[in-house]
């Protein structure tokens, strides 16, 4: 029997380890596979002599821990290209949600929308993703607000991940925003996710994480407080939609909880991001919406920088404000309106996206012992992933060792 199943030769890996050389290069490398596994990496001529399965030589190509997209809103129903059509006319987003349409238009597509259509347009969402080298997906709900759709957005996207080879992380999001029936009652409906949802919620393993929407035009710090408590007292952690469209303290609140991120963070204020650097909060960076909402105010990058707050980059794709199905495009964005470098902007989709899931243990780095999740690229040198737009350079995903799809 062969010590290992895969040995890839005549590669260039860029390990992304933080501390590293820059992007943790090691040139005229090989990269051993067993059982799902990485089980050997690093310079050829060092490597031990044992036996493959089977042996590959990548030609010189790059090779990077597949990215980790670790902010989708990738199941829903309808389209609301038209509302992009009416903010581009001047019409702002609140005023489009104030007059029934925003999130509340997605709510009543999704909630009208069998589960296998919902499957289906999932699935093609997911497809695009992989097919730019994504290998972990998370996936929130948050288009049902009722415990029925809020359940069937969750099972149908366990269920893509299943079908699909995609390590899909599933997030509750019903305190996405107030549902119609619950109008001027905030504070009933976040008593009924508490109590209806969420034990439903963990008694079947639906979700890996609570998410929640602390913004004026949804809920309030005080409100996503009392979810928080009782969603980490039935052992989910916690992550938030904080500071998109104006400073409502989301950042501190995320830091409280010690979420594993807070995201968007626009108008998050000092105090905020030093209480996130405390607490080991990522910062999510969702350059998609801030491109397609026409934003001027951006993340406080620098301070962020400055503190070492770990900086993830995610395509935020939802039918609303992030029509956005490309993580490498995503990146690009990242660098081009937010000042980002590429090594940032890498490390952004693997090993920061990871920690933002709570899962850099497991991915995000090439390491032994990590699971085998490689993007090989037809690239000269990881910096084109950023540089280049629209320009497809993956040669080949490798998910647990296999290739994807």
């Amino acid at each position: 029997m062969a010590d290992w199943d895969l040995l890839l030769t005549d590669a260039r890996i860029a390990t992304m380890r933080a501390g590293d050389a820059p992007y943790g290069a090691v040139e005229n490398a090989a990269i051993a596979i067993d059982g799902g596994r990485i089980a050997w990496l690093g310079p050829a001529d060092e490597r031990p002599r044992k036996d493959a399965d089977e042996e590959r030589s990548l030609g010189g190509r790059w090779v990077t821990p597949a990215l980790i997209d670790c902010h989708t809103h990738l199941v829903f129903g309808g389209d609301r290209a038209g509302e992009y059509e009416q903010r581009l006319s001047g019409i702002s987003y609140e005023d489009i949600a104030k007059a029934g349409g925003g999130i509340l238009s997605t709510v009543t597509a999704t909630r009208d929308a069998e589960i296998d259509t919902l499957y289906a347009s999932g699935l093609r969402r997911l497809r695009a993703l992989a097919a730019t080298g994504v290998a972990t997906v998370e996936i929130k709900s948050g288009y049902g607000l009722d415990t029925a759709t809020e359940l069937k957005m969750l099972g149908v996207a366990r269920n893509l991940g299943h079908a699909s080879g995609v390590d899909v992380q599933a997030t509750l999001l019903a305190a996405h925003t107030v549902p119609p029936e619950y109008a001027g009652r905030a504070d009933d409906y976040i008593d009924l996710i508490i109590e209806a949802m969420l034990p439903e919620v963990v008694e079947r393993g639906l979700a890996d994480a609570v998410d929640a929407y602390c913004e004026t035009m949804a809920f309030q710090a005080p409100q996503v407080a009392k979810l928080f408590r009782a969603a980490t007292k039935l052992g989910l952690r916690v992550k938030l939609h904080a500071d998109q469209l104006s400073d409502g303290g989301g950042a501190e609140l995320a830091a409280h909880f010690k979420a594993l991120s807070a995201d968007h963070l626009e108008y998050s204020n000092p105090t905020g991001i030093r209480a996130m650097a405390a607490a080991g909060t990522v910062a999510v960076l969702l350059p998609g919406a801030y491109l397609t909402l026409n934003e001027t105010q951006q993340p406080p990058v620098a301070l962020l920088r400055e503190l070492g707050v770990p900086m993830a980059v995610a395509t935020d794709c939802n039918p609303g404000t992030s029509p956005l199905c490309s993580m490498p495009e995503a990146m690009a964005l990242a660098s081009r309106l937010f000042g980002l470098t590429p090594e940032e902007c890498l490390a952004g989709a693997t090993r920061n996206a990871a920690l933002a899931l709570g899962l850099d243990s497991d991915r995000g780095t090439l390491e032994k012992g990590k699971r085998a999740d490689l993007a090989v690229w037809d690239v000269n040198h990881p910096r084109d992933l950023t540089y280049w737009l629209g320009r497809d350079r993956l040669h080949e995903l490798l998910i647990e060792g296999l290739p994807a799809g």
